[in-house]
Formats: structure tokens, C-alpha cells, sequence
């Protein structure tokens, strides 16, 4: 469990890197331009994508487990908005 735990973080914090090539491939196979796609909708498709990836090397690997999958995806995709919420709350801005 703690395996799928770890694949789902690799996937999660992987999503962002993925999303401007997966943006790419799928251009090329739909025949269609790259700024088609909105920013909002190729982060959810590179994030189930990277999702998809990280189940099947679970389920090969490891004990598969979707909730530890999604609980390690989840943790990080929200653990840089956390970190800097909880920074912008130590500096705070005196110009407002």
C-alpha cells in the first residue's frame, strides 16, 4: 500500500510536467491546433493520464489500492498550493 501511496505522489507531482507534451500528442493525433485545448482540461486529461500509468505500475509491481493511489495523488497536487499559502501567510504584504 504504502508503494501505491508513493505511485500516486510520482503521478500527481508528475501531472505538470506531462501536460505540454500529452497537450502535444494529442494535437497531432485529433489533427486539431495545441491552443484548442484549455489550460483547465489538459491538467485533468495529464492528471488521469499520469493516474492511469501510476494503476497499471501498481497493479504490477505493488498491491493495488485505488485510495492510497488517490490519496498520494491528491496530497501532491495540494501540497505546493499549501506550502505557498502558509508562506504568504508569514510575509505578510503591508502595501494593501
Amino acid at each position: 500500500m504504502l508503494m501505491t501511496l508513493l505511485l500516486g505522489g510520482i503521478a500527481g507531482w508528475g501531472a505538470g510536467f506531462a501536460e505540454d507534451h500529452i497537450r502535444r500528442v494529442l494535437a497531432q493525433a485529433l489533427s486539431v491546433e495545441e491552443d484548442t485545448f484549455k489550460p483547465a482540461e489538459m491538467r485533468s486529461i495529464a492528471l488521469v493520464l499520469s493516474l492511469l500509468v501510476a494503476a497499471l505500475v501498481s497493479w504490477i509491481i505493488a498491491t493495488p489500492s485505488a485510495v492510497a493511489l488517490m490519496l498520494g495523488a491528491t496530497l501532491a497536487v495540494l501540497l505546493p498550493r499549501i506550502k505557498d499559502m502558509i508562506r504568504a501567510a508569514r510575509t505578510p504584504d503591508y502595501d494593501e
